[in-house]
């Protein structure tokens, strides 16, 4: 090869593999927005639960995927500034959870693809056209709260025989209770229980609703799923038991120190949500990705809740149960 020859095939290569490296260095990182109606401190788990999904899935943060988080703190008026924000990140996915929050999402974007974490019900609440063919810009995992909030109010009825009336608190800017209470009522009439409604919009009223309560001699208390009320688990369980106050909700609940936890297993619907964006990211359209139904209920019961109480857990209930807190 001539010396001029072999010049300019060195000059090529100094010009080609700089450009090669840049092209590498800037390989586009996926842009991931998660809208949230709560705490960032009240989702650490399940924020984990996502990362693990992500991880399995070959995605690593600031490598190959990005997340960048909005949360409204309890404020739910804040969702929809929330969720323009993100969209103007120019986000691949929007991701939120709840219906409140998905909503919301909803109403800022009918082209950035959205995947809710889970929400309950979410034909009911107008999330989703059918969970087959959702339609639209937005899938996910949903529950059919309603009949869970019914069994809840069942299991109640059976570990307390002589409970005649339960309180229900009520959160009027979650558009989901509107669906849940004909079902939670039609329960309670088969039960012949009353059904005592309490609207309650956050912790600051958590304290006036308990003193309603009292005076109006409730025997018992079912709380339904909202991020507001499952952030704030330990606080009702705490002003609960005060009053010796029997309490069914959410599996995590019981954990909480409640009577008895009945419900779907939060963590491993976020985990799941990781296979959604991996979809969408891959290139699959979210309307044409069917919604799923949880399949896995666990009952978790509090023994020791239920010794503060002076309560005795029939064995009926007891060899149903998944778990049983000592």
């Amino acid at each position: 090869m001539r010396r001029r020859d072999f010049i300019k095939v060195i000059a090529g290569s100094a010009t080609v593999w700089p450009l090669t490296a840049r092209a590498q260095q800037t390989k586009k990182i996926a842009q991931l927005g998660l809208l949230g109606a709560t705490f960032a401190s009240s989702w650490v788990d399940r924020i984990e639960a996502f990362r693990s999904g992500l991880r399995e899935l070959g995605y690593a943060e600031d490598k190959n995927i990005h997340i960048e988080f909005r949360w409204a703190d309890e404020q739910y008026d804040r969702l929809s500034t929330l969720a323009a924000e993100l969209i103007r990140l120019n986000v691949d996915v929007l991701l939120t959870y709840g219906t409140p929050g998905t909503l919301a999402a909803k109403r800022a974007t009918t082209d950035v693809p959205i995947v809710f974490l889970y929400s309950g019900d979410a034909v009911a609440t107008g999330l989703v056209s059918s969970l087959n063919h959702p339609g639209g810009n937005i899938t996910g995992s949903t529950y059919f709260l309603p009949q869970l909030m019914a069994k809840r109010l069942e299991l109640l009825k059976e570990a307390v025989p002589h409970v005649a009336r339960v309180a229900f608190f009520v959160k009027s800017d979650n558009p989901l209770f509107k669906s849940t209470l004909p079902v939670l009522q039609t329960a309670a009439n088969s039960l012949n229980v009353e059904l005592v409604q309490f609207n309650v919009s956050g912790p600051s009223e958590f304290e006036a609703a308990f003193i309603g309560i009292d005076q109006g001699k409730v025997e018992a208390l079912v709380i339904q799923e909202d991020a507001v009320f499952l952030g704030n688990l330990r606080a009702i369980a705490a002003m609960a038991a005060k009053r010796s106050l029997p309490v069914v909700s959410s599996s995590e609940f019981a954990e909480s120190g409640g009577l008895i936890g009945y419900g779907i297993d939060f963590l491993q619907m976020c985990h799941h949500a990781a296979t959604f964006v991996d979809k969408i990211l891959r290139g699959t359209k979210p309307a044409d990705i069917p919604v799923e139904q949880a399949t896995k209920f666990e009952t978790i019961l509090n023994l020791s809740a239920a010794k503060t109480l002076g309560i005795t857990i029939p064995t009926s209930i007891l060899l149903r149960a998944d778990r049983v807190i000592e």
